[in-house]
């Protein structure tokens, strides 16, 4: 798929749903009961109990509750407090609602109560129960002498949302012993690789608005601006043009911090003759994009800085000549010759030396790319290649201290329906010569 194909896709989308550009988005209902019906073959015969978070538990408080991702990729419901139960055979689903807390509503605001002779329609459920009886219909459906649920039990002694929940529920007396639990981590991964074209609408919307938030920190650097005043810049050029909140914390670092990965003080102050990096973008309604620019403080590279901002973009070029839908893998490996990374890392590893004639590829100290959706590293199956539909970054780097010298160049594609590569950042300045002229006054 071109990129014009797939922007008419989305233009489409758009169209069809009547979306507001300045309001969280939601794609229509049949969408989250197609991702229902697609994990309850998976289940065969299992039934899955999730769990949303409850306001004081929310994920990013900071910003205000966010929805937990796997919950709401299967209901596209962003309220605190619900439940979903999803039994497979025959098919069930249930969404459960709190009761109303009129004190807390005072705080928060007024939310959808089960009782509310609306709410099947407008959250897209068959059937939507109060949450006081997930009990007593959990246990109409498990079946006998055998029954698995689903749901996600949390890795390594962590905690979850339906850790807690699901406890309570195994507590009581009447509930059976004859019931298995899985993770349905997994199953969940395995759906949300592969992006509808909402999904696919959402991500772009993210990092069209995260390219103009990097066009205007381009403008904006020169010698003796602080790095915390980009990162300011960058999140209210973004955040004017629909992004809820940052991806992930903003990376704005210069000199020395070029080449720290997750530097997030972003607390000093240019200077003439370094290079900054710029890892920073926004999420747009619960889908998060990921853009990585590399620029000279002064507006121009110095010889050495386009030496390796040069092999850095090579490096990329190169996993993207290399990639093959159905057989290309982001996988961290440098023997399997599917490996994305390997073709990055081999570039890297042959063109130019450091200041002791030894090859850089030791400077190459992270991975290739990950998946991007509802998380900015997605929920994904290491294990599969990449596919049709699937969303997810390049981001080769060359990190070198002792230079002060760190070059990252990270874009976002997406794999067309002809299983041909899109770039979806493709509107934002990409080779040393592109950044120096959108940083001329």
């Amino acid at each position: 798929m071109g990129i014009r194909k797939l922007s008419l896709l989305v233009c489409s989308w758009i169209v069809i749903c009547g979306i507001c550009a300045n309001a969280t988005e939601r794609q229509n209902n049949a969408d989250y009961h197609a991702r229902r019906a697609a994990l309850a073959k998976q289940m065969e015969g299992g039934t899955l109990i999730l769990f949303a978070p409850t306001e004081a538990e929310g994920p990013n408080n900071l910003y205000g509750f966010r929805q937990d991702d796997d919950f709401f990729y299967l209901t596209g419901w962003f309220e605190p407090g619900a439940a979903l139960l999803i039994h497979s055979n025959p098919y069930v689903e249930i969404l459960f609602l709190a009761e109303h807390n009129v004190t807390q509503e005072k705080w928060t605001g007024p939310k959808l109560g089960p009782e509310d002779p609306q709410a099947p329609q407008k959250t897209g459920f068959d059937k939507v129960e109060s949450l006081d009886k997930i009990h007593s219909e959990l246990l109409k459906l498990l079946p006998q002498p055998r029954a698995v649920v689903y749901s996600d039990l949390g890795a390594n002694g962590q905690t979850t949302p339906s850790t807690g929940p699901l406890e309570w529920l195994r507590r009581g007396n009447s509930f059976p012993n004859y019931v298995s639990f899985r993770d349905a981590k997994t199953l969940i991964a395995r759906l949300r690789m592969v992006k509808d074209a909402g999904e696919l609408h959402m991500i772009t919307s993210a990092t069209e608005a995260s390219e103009f938030a990097h066009r205007a920190a381009l403008k904006s650097i020169h010698p003796g601006v602080s790095e915390r005043e980009i990162s300011a810049l960058m999140q209210y050029e973004f955040g004017k043009r629909g992004c809820e909140r940052p991806a992930y914390a903003p990376i704005v670092g210069s000199g020395f911090y070029s080449t720290v990965l997750h530097y997030s003080a972003d607390s000093g102050v240019m200077q003439d003759g370094d290079i900054v990096v710029m890892d920073v973008a926004g999420e747009y309604s619960m889908y998060a994009t990921d853009i990585t620019r590399t620029a000279p403080v002064n507006g121009r590279f110095t010889a050495r800085q386009r030496e390796i901002y040069n092999i850095v973009l090579a490096a990329q070029e190169a996993a993207m000549q290399a990639f093959q839908a159905g057989k290309s893998k982001l996988a961290t490996s440098r023997t399997d010759a599917d490996s994305l990374y390997k073709v990055a890392f081999d570039y890297i590893n042959t063109h130019g030396k450091d200041l002791h004639g030894e090859p850089l590829g030791k400077y190459f100290i992270h991975g290739l790319g990950h998946h991007v959706g509802l998380n900015v590293h997605d929920a994904n199956d290491p294990a599969l290649p990449l596919e049709k539909g699937m969303v997810f970054t390049l981001e080769p780097g060359i990190y070198i201290p002792e230079e002060k010298l760190g070059v990252r160049i990270e874009d976002m594609f997406a794999v067309g329906q002809d299983g041909k590569l899109v770039m979806l950042t493709h509107d934002l300045p990409r080779t040393a010569d592109e950044v120096e002229k959108a940083m001329a006054k």
